[in-house]
């Protein structure tokens, strides 16, 4: 309050507002008196304006009306005035009832004061920003962006008249250096065809695109259609092909959490855009519930989900972050991401296996964590089919010991990550994914440890994924290859997948299998035309698609549940559980299950100290009978 007492703009505001509400009541008494007043009315008029406007200028100043700059006042500003109107307003009438009983004062000059008082304050802080929008952005911004227009401006169509693309145009002239002239909007909304947008014209639809573009000159289209599906951007990305005119985009929802549209977030489209999938809806509360002031630990912290866990986790403070992996430049990477770009200090770093059970007894007992993340794990299938020793040391062997580990110290949450290939596998990494899976099942509740499973497909830009391969492919000319015209896969993005897994930790009693709607199978095929063309070039013209035939243990088609499983429905629309009806393999209770289990387990440890893959693959067959074994190379 000091402190703004020593800025001279306050007292012309002061006395600006002071004006406007001296204004507001000689025009109120104008209009009830038909603009002719006599002189007890004209004596009455001053003696209210000698209390009124004091009153008005203290209940603003309570409400802190004069801290905004009226340059930059919005809708913000107007409820706030609204309110300190309001008050200012009901105080006068109350204090005139109190002290005249309001005999003599005409009752419906202050409810015209009111609206009069609310209406100038209002437009004058409006017309200010207005003022300094259009001309004193040091007046060489409007004489900049009119040379623009004119001479070297980027002409450009936004595409989208909704909220990201108004928010869009605003950036875009606070921003003069872009370079940037909005030309119009293209909607395929026909409510929106002939409006403006800050006087910027709705041109036509999408299929208009091409002549516009002759006829404005325009050099590039943006894309501010956050919320679209996959399958308009791709019309959209072929209807600015054709009209030879280059294109970005806005991030889809998903990537803006904080619902702010940037222009610094304007990009070149990338495969996630055509894959855009509608965005999660997460239950904060139920989340923070049990990550709040959590300490929490992620294993696998380097890798590619189990660093996005790590960044979706510190969102909700907790009260420490055990990364946890065997690789020591990925958990260098993830660590210094977490200290110097988030700001992340409550962190501790430990680099080990969770197949060393001493290691990970000794971190359980020091840091003593109430969730753990289990990401890691090996998933590289056509690798692990030629190393499947690798796949039970580390897959089953370290689920094992996490497991045992958290029961022991009492973790309260306990989320491994798992798979769509453990679905009637055909290879040894879904195989192992499965009896890991299973072994969730035959510990639960045995401690008060809630335990489960999230099942998911491919993560789009993962490790092991097949767009950094395709991109690398196109960048040195061809070809891309992909093993059947014919195979398809589920795709999510990392932070949608990560999302849905912190979720389905919230849902989970203990015991159970989630597994996360993945939407539409996509061919993998069509996943490389759809890169190829952004990339702006044209497929089989000028980057080769070549067909390489299935690898080993690898499937046409993925599935997400298998024989005897049921979807049964969750709170969360994209999260659903698995109902299966035999727990326990034939066995009556879980302990005699989890006994044949950890036998068959210490069976498969014996095979893998022999590196004995034939074995190992017949082992895992006793275990998951759904197993189908391919044939492979059983030595190394």
């Amino acid at each position: 309050m000091f402190h703004q007492l020593k800025n001279k703009n306050l007292y012309i505001m002061l006395a600006a507002d002071s004006g406007l509400m001296v204004l507001s009541l000689l025009a109120a008494y104008l209009l009830r008196f038909e603009f002719v007043l006599e002189k007890n009315t004209l004596q009455q008029v001053v003696a209210t304006l000698v209390w009124l406007v004091p009153l008005k200028i203290t209940v603003f100043f309570s409400f802190r009306v004069y801290r905004g700059m009226w340059r930059y006042a919005g809708m913000d500003d107007v409820w706030l005035l609204m309110k300190a109107v309001s008050v200012a307003s009901f105080l006068a009438v109350t204090l005139l009832i109190f002290i005249t009983r309001f005999q003599g004062y005409p009752r419906s000059v202050f409810i015209m004061d009111y609206l009069f008082t609310l209406g100038l304050c209002a437009c004058l802080r409006l017309i200010i920003r207005s003022w300094f929008q259009r001309y004193t952005f040091n007046r060489k911004q409007w004489s900049f962006s009119t040379a623009l227009r004119y001479d070297k401006g980027k002409r450009i169509l936004i595409l989208g008249a909704g909220d990201a693309g108004e928010k869009t145009l605003r950036e875009i002239r606070d921003n003069p250096n872009l370079g940037y002239w909005v030309e119009g909007y293209l909607d395929d909304d026909p409510k929106k065809q002939g409006c403006t947008i800050h006087s910027v014209p709705v041109l036509g639809l999408l299929a208009d695109l091409p002549a516009l573009v002759k006829q404005y000159g325009i050099r590039e289209v943006l894309i501010a259609m956050p919320s679209i599906k996959g399958s308009v951007i791709r019309q959209v990305i072929n209807a600015c092909k054709s009209a030879n005119v280059p294109f970005k985009t806005l991030p889809g929802l998903g990537e803006l959490i904080d619902g702010k549209v940037s222009i610094k977030a304007i990009r070149d489209v990338n495969y996630k855009d055509l894959l855009r999938r509608e965005p999660v809806s997460l239950n904060i509360d139920k989340i923070a519930g049990y990550l709040k002031q959590k300490r929490v630990m992620v294993t696998g912290a380097g890798g590619s989900i189990g660093s996005e866990l790590c960044r979706q986790i510190i969102r909700f403070q907790p009260e420490h972050l055990i990364l946890f992996d065997a690789a020591e430049p990925n958990l260098y990477s993830v660590q210094m991401e977490l200290k110097h770009l988030a700001g992340y200090q409550r962190y501790k770093t430990v680099l080990g296996s969770a197949t060393d059970a001493n290691l990970v007894d000794k971190v359980l007992g020091n840091y003593r964590p109430h969730v753990i993340f289990h990401a890691a794990a090996y998933k590289h299938v056509p690798m692990l089919e030629r190393n499947p020793w690798q796949a039970v040391t580390n897959n089953i062997l370290g689920t094992r010991v996490m497991v045992e580990k958290a029961m022991a110290h009492n973790t309260s949450h306990f989320v491994m990550v798992s798979t769509d290939k453990a679905v009637r596998p055909t290879n040894v990494m879904g195989a192992s994914k499965r009896v890991c899976e299973l072994i969730i099942q035959s510990f639960f509740g045995n401690s008060n440890s809630c335990m489960m499973a999230v099942r998911f497909g491919n993560v789009v830009g993962s490790s092991g994924s097949v767009i950094p391969l395709f991109r690398e492919q196109m960048a040195r000319g061809g070809p891309i290859t992909v093993t059947h015209p014919e195979v398809t896969r589920f795709f999510m993005t990392i932070s949608e997948a990560t999302q849905l897994i912190l979720q389905a930790g919230a849902l989970g009693k203990g015991g159970e299998t989630f597994i996360l709607e993945m939407g539409t199978p996509i061919k993998i095929a069509d996943m490389a035309r759809d890169l190829i063309r952004l990339s702006g070039k044209e497929p089989e013209t000028d980057i080769e698609i070549r067909f390489t035939g299935l690898r080993q243990g690898e499937k046409l088609h993925e599935e997400l549940i298998t024989e005897g499983e049921g979807i049964v429905n969750t709170d969360h629309k994209k999260i659903m559980v698995l109902k299966s009806g035999n727990h326990w393999n034939g066995y009556k209770t879980q302990a005699a299950y989890r006994a044949w289990l950890m036998d068959r387990i210490n069976e498969l440890s014996d095979l893998a100290n022999r590196h004995d893959g034939c074995a190992i693959r017949e082992k895992m067959k006793e275990i998951v009978p759904e197993y189908e074994i391919q044939d492979s190379v059983c030595v190394i």
